[in-house]
């Protein structure tokens, strides 16, 4: 399979499954070893045990081979300008290769875990990727929107947060496919199988990139896929497994949309798992599909062994 795009790995399962004491050292030992087989990438999800966007910066800094990026910020509880300051300071630890995935999150999570109403989400989105767009492009923030208003009292320049940083948003709504083609440089799907990608994702944020003005957008696709093989009771396991690492995502009525988009009845559906020949077969069907970078989940669903032979494929894949 020849490629010639890049694929990258989300790391924060894989840190969960080592056993590490310290996030942030077993992070970078990891992604050191993503960058010793030729991955292009590594992602970190935000979560309460961690900052994502701070802890991408020490990565990018240490292992300088590597891009890094959030794979996804949720916006609510959080101000674009504050925001902005931390991708612009993680851009500048990492010489560059930091990229900012936003996300809008699930209704439930926010309101009951952070007390904020899921309230009008889709011009949140517009305003906050205004404002943060304004900053990482000028340096700077005047702007008061429907939801949001940001004015920064002095320019923000900082010193090595070039270029600016990319923003992508894990949209895969229309409405959000909308904003983000309009308003940011790609999306991160999560789960989105190719039928999905090629039938809903890519023609909607592809068409408002256009009307915007704007470059073709990023489609990264993220993909749970795990090499295992052997016996049946083997592969079925890391089924099992499958099924149990992604039972939250089948109660969230996005991800049962993008689901049943992609002709499938769970997310477990989705996953992929088999020998090299069968994972790779099944990675060509998302770049036919239309994306153009793959971001592969759950590496780690189905034991060390297995996460550590599915990365050399993945290296190799992406090295074409």
């Amino acid at each position: 399979m020849t490629t010639n795009r890049n694929i990258g790995v989300s790391l924060a399962a894989v840190v969960d499954a080592a056993g590490a004491e310290n996030a942030v050292d077993a992070s970078v030992d990891k992604a050191r070893e993503a960058a010793e087989l030729g991955l292009d990438a590594v992602w970190f999800g935000q979560r309460f045990d961690y900052d994502a966007i701070a802890l991408a910066g020490f990565v990018g800094r240490e292992v300088p081979g590597i891009a890094v990026g959030t794979s996804a910020v949720p916006i609510f509880g959080r101000h674009p300008l504050l925001v902005a300051a931390q991708a612009r300071t993680s851009q500048a630890a990492a010489h560059g290769h930091f990229t900012l995935g936003l996300a809008l999150g699930a209704p439930g999570s926010v309101e009951s875990v952070l007390g904020v109403p899921y309230e009008r989400p889709i011009a949140r989105l517009r305003d906050f990727l205004t404002v943060v767009r304004q900053v990482v492009e000028t340096e700077s923030a005047d702007f008061h929107g429907e939801i949001l208003t940001a004015a920064s009292p002095t320019p923000l320049p900082l010193a090595g947060a070039r270029p600016p940083v990319p923003l992508l948003v894990a949209a895969m709504g229309p409405q959000a496919l909308r904003a983000t083609g309009e308003l940011a440089d790609g999306t991160l799907p999560l789960f989105a199988g190719p039928r999905a990608i090629a039938e809903h994702i890519v023609p909607e944020i592809t068409r408002a990139a256009e009307r915007a003005g704007r470059p073709a957008p990023r489609i990264i696709a993220g993909v749970a896929a795990v090499v295992t093989g052997g016996s049946d009771d083997v592969v079925a396991a890391a089924r099992e497994a499958a099924a149990t690492q992604t039972a939250f995502y089948d109660r969230v009525p996005s991800y049962r949309r993008i689901v049943e988009l992609s002709g499938a009845r769970r997310v477990a559906d989705l996953v992929v798992i088999g020998d090299e020949e069968t994972v790779a077969a099944e990675l060509r069907r998302y770049f036919d599909a239309g994306a153009t970078e793959l971001l592969i989940t759950q590496t780690q669903l189905a034991g060390e062994t297995a996460r550590r032979r599915t990365w050399r494929l993945l290296g190799e894949l992406a090295a074409g």
